[in-house]
């Protein structure tokens, strides 16, 4: 929005021009976010706190988390509201791939805004039925599909590109349909499950963001993708934006989230922020990046299909718990352990997925 009053300012003064870069934009929308998170994140913690919207605990789980039963909850929209002004304020808004992702974001952030509402509002243990959940989140995963496929001006937007190897590319066709619905809808639930102890889900999200960002700026950048081997794809930089907002949000709800947590940020942030990662790894053409990079989502999200198979087919179980941080928890980690070394695992896993960029 800020960039249009800027495109007029500059004729007054040329210094207004500035604002053009991407990069001078993307730290604005960190800060921006930051701000706006540390500002609002206390009156919000407040009034969860007064109507009474908390966590509640399962007594089958780690003994240790009994003490966060009543921890306020649903405070991922406190990240959604800040992600949004700041994309709103310094994203160029004629660009179709923001308002995709911004809008399959928040999209996602209703269905779980639902399901805690149900839960921890009205009381129903169960939430929004899975099979509601699951049919919304499928009918906008494949929303964004459609969106994304079907405004793609160029061949390079709808093929699969391989890491690691040069020129390695493959015309997807309609089946980008299939590939990138289940990249959002597998990404939005992968974060949901990883959500289990204070900033476990929050500061990976955090880094892939960050990793996605670059992406999207040399995709975008033609000099950069030139020179890196990767397609050019004209206007897709304007996702460094996005996830620069998403960057700061996250690290101002850390600032509430982190161990013990003030608030938890509930199926709302959950949700939305693994949709919106799915969706930027698709329109930069990283969708095997993101496996690599997203490496803990993908180990909680295995872990939980892995027992399942396992008690259904043999009536035993893999894991002590799962998904995979109870497990750990259950061998008698400390909580913090758990979660700085899942944090560790993460930031290794996106050096290797950044290190894409150079080795082919």
């Amino acid at each position: 929005m800020l960039i249009w009053l800027a495109d007029y300012l500059v004729q007054y003064d040329p210094g207004f021009g500035v604002f053009r870069y991407i990069t001078l934009r993307a730290i604005l929308a960190v800060l921006t976010a930051l701000v706006i998170s540390f500002v609002v994140g206390p009156a919000m913690i407040r009034r969860l706190s007064r109507y009474k919207i908390g966590q509640t605990v399962r007594d089958d789980g780690p003994q240790s988390h009994l003490s966060k039963a009543g921890t306020p909850t649903m405070g991922g929209a406190l990240i959604l509201v800040a992600i949004g002004i700041a994309t709103l304020l310094w994203a160029n808004l004629d660009n179709r791939y923001v308002w995709i992702t911004l809008l399959t974001t928040l999209a996602f952030g209703a269905v779980g805004l639902v399901d805690d509402y149900k839960k921890l509002v009205l009381k129903d243990p169960k939430g929004l039925a899975s099979r509601w959940k699951y049919l919304w989140q499928s009918v906008f995963g494949a929303m964004a599909a459609y969106a994304l496929y079907s405004t793609a001006v160029m061949p390079a937007e709808t093929q699969l590109l391989v890491p690691f190897v040069k020129n390695m590319v493959f015309d997807m066709g309609p089946m980008f349909l299939v590939l990138t619905y289940f990249v959002i809808v597998g990404s939005s639930n992968a974060v949901n499950l990883t959500d289990g102890l204070d900033g476990l889900a929050i500061l990976p999200t955090v880094m892939v963001a960050g990793a996605l960002g670059i992406f999207a700026y040399v995709t975008g950048h033609a000099k950069f993708a030139e020179y890196l081997l990767i397609p050019h794809l004209p206007g897709v930089g304007e996702l460094t934006i996005f996830c620069a907002a998403l960057v700061g949000a996250g690290l101002g709800f850390l600032w509430f989230n982190t161990y013990p947590a003030q608030v938890f940020m509930g199926d709302v942030g959950a949700l939305a922020l693994g949709a919106a990662l799915g969706v930027v790894a698709v329109a930069v053409r990283q969708e095997i990046i993101l496996f690599i990079m997203g490496g803990v989502f993908v180990m909680e999200t295995m872990s939980v299909m892995l027992q399942v198979a396992s008690f259904k087919l043999t009536g035993r179980r893999i894991f002590r718990m799962a998904p995979l941080h109870h497990h750990f928890e259950l061998k008698g980690w400390p909580e913090p352990r758990v979660i700085v070394r899942f944090w560790i695992v993460t930031v290794i896993l996106v050096l290797v997925g950044l290190a894409s960029l150079k080795i082919r």
